[in-house]
């Protein structure tokens, strides 16, 4: 328990080393059976190694495995509101921990940390709304001829795997296991190799608010572990989080045993910017759609689209504010910009604003590697946050997802032309539109092709409403009261009161 009790209030950037095993199972960290094919993590914002990620191997998967299915026996026979009183528990324990766990998130991920514990407060929030969907779960009575009837039973699946990414390494452990444990189901978590630290915490926190020893496991690992989860015969389900081309593999790893699948993927989502907005909102909007977490989120509304007339005024506004967007530290409270995940998406990122000046996009701020004046982040992971300009709908940086803080805006004339230039995408993950006409905004809303359109406003995700994808960005909900269907199934049981009735 010790990063718990862990006195975090003096850390600073540069400073951390976790040492303790990052693995969970049978109610306790486990340490490694192997060292060999250690990969270092690091910290984003100095480069520094901040520890090394022990992959799980076959025997290790096993075990863990083991270790839910026992739990699952017995949380699947408790009642809703048992384990709902549970839930809620592990949910203030999270509210009290809050921003120690924060930190941690901080300076394993590089998000700054006023974001980061906005994420952990949407974690508990999620774990308390389906402790309140737990006791609500029921199924139906149905009265049949001749005095039969029949009745539905919902019922858990067993073990599910939740597979989560880098961008929301805490967040996205609680999104998918606390549907998953208010439907009676045990889970075993795999965070991101690049992100292994908080999500041991949680089950740590699960423990302590009293759920089954091994109800909730974390094995740690890259590719090779993944597949050990998914082809894995003790597993009911896969929820993944991450790329469209992982996510393919893991649809078809997990079809050799039909297990159900949930798939949360990338997304190039298109935000549509009317002349007869309130400008202002707009601008924040955009700015909201494009830089948080650095612009590592997949429902991101990269390809800004805005009605010619207001073009330079749109431009300016959101180059101004885009130009004082303070990058650096990010366990300052000031700082709105931390680093990316890693040196090679940095990279990638870069090499993404070069390939748009090379097809003719203009860079109108950022796009270039940041310095930080601190000493100590100078290994860091920076860029200046990039808005592009004279981008065609057929250029790279508008058709391919780019996972950075990178703005492409399009002028548009007409809303037939900007939808349908909208829809011609194999993403389908959010989309929104700013407008003050109220038939266009819901007109707009019905026609574009996501899992999510925001009106007036981008990027927020109350854990009240569904999110998920359209088209190649997935499908399965996550959040909101529909995901009580992904985490569970249905039994259908018919009662004869009188004789059979026989054509034998």
């Amino acid at each position: 328990m010790e990063p718990l009790t862990l006195d975090l209030p003096g850390t600073v950037t540069g400073t951390m080393v976790v040492t303790e095993p990052l693995n969970f199972w049978g109610g306790q960290r486990v340490k490694p059976r192997q060292q060999a094919n250690a990969e270092p993590v690091f910290e984003p914002a100095t480069g520094r190694v901040l520890c090394q990620m022990f992959p799980c191997g076959s025997e290790e998967v096993d075990e863990a495995i083991k270790s839910a299915h026992s739990a699952y026996l017995k949380w699947s026979k408790m009642s809703g509101m048992e384990r709902a009183r549970i839930m809620l528990e592990a949910a203030r324990i999270i509210r009290e921990k809050r921003d120690k766990i924060a930190k941690l998130e901080v300076i394993n991920n590089g998000k700054s940390i006023t974001e980061a514990v906005v994420d952990i407060d949407i974690a508990w929030q999620c774990i308390e709304y389906y402790a309140g969907m737990a006791a609500t779960l029921a199924g139906q009575h149905v009265q049949l001829p001749g005095g039969a009837f029949a009745y539905t039973r919902r019922e858990a699946l067993g073990v599910c795997v939740g597979i989560g990414a880098f961008n929301y390494p805490f967040q996205i452990a609680a999104w998918k296991s606390a549907p998953a444990l208010a439907c009676g189901n045990a889970m075993v978590f795999k965070p991101s190799p690049m992100t292994p630290v908080t999500a041991v915490l949680l089950a740590e926190i699960y423990k302590e608010a009293g759920v089954p020893e091994g109800l909730f496991c974390v094995v740690q690992g890259g590719a090779d572990t993944g597949s050990l989860l998914c082809h894995h015969p003790g597993v009911a389900k896969v929820s993944f989080t991450g790329s469209v081309p992982t996510g393919k593999k893991v649809m078809e790893m997990s079809a050799k045993s039909v297990k159900h699948v949930t798939l949360e993927l990338g997304g190039k989502s298109p935000l549509l910017i009317f002349k007869d907005c309130e400008l202002e909102n707009a601008v924040k909007g955009a700015l909201m759609a494009n830089f948080l977490t650095q612009g590592q989120v997949c429902c991101n509304g990269t390809r800004v689209y805005v009605q010619r007339e207001i073009m330079p005024q749109f431009l300016e506004e959101v180059v101004k504010r885009t130009k004082v967007i303070p990058v650096g530290d990010p366990l300052l409270d000031d700082t709105r910009m931390g680093a990316l995940i890693s040196k090679p998406q940095l990279d990638k990122v870069l090499a993404y604003v070069n390939q748009a000046k090379k097809e003719g996009a203009r860079v109108l701020c950022g796009g270039d590697p940041f310095v930080p004046s601190d000493p100590k982040l100078k290994g860091g992971y920076f860029m200046s946050p990039c808005v592009l300009d004279n981008c065609r709908d057929d250029m790279t940086c508008v058709k391919e997802e780019i996972f950075g803080p990178v703005m492409s805006v399009l002028p548009f004339d007409t809303e037939e032309e900007v939808i349908k230039r909208a829809n011609n995408s194999p993403f389908g993950l959010a989309s929104g539109v700013f407008t003050r006409d109220i038939s266009r905004a819901h007109r707009v809303a019905e026609n574009l092709q996501a899992g999510t359109c925001f009106i007036n406003n981008y990027n927020i995700s109350p854990v009240e409403v569904p999110f998920g994808g359209y088209k190649m960005s997935g499908f399965g909900r996550e959040n909101g009261q529909v995901t009580i269907e992904y985490y569970s199934q249905l039994k259908t049981v018919v009662v004869e009161m009188g004789d059979v009735d026989s054509l034998f």
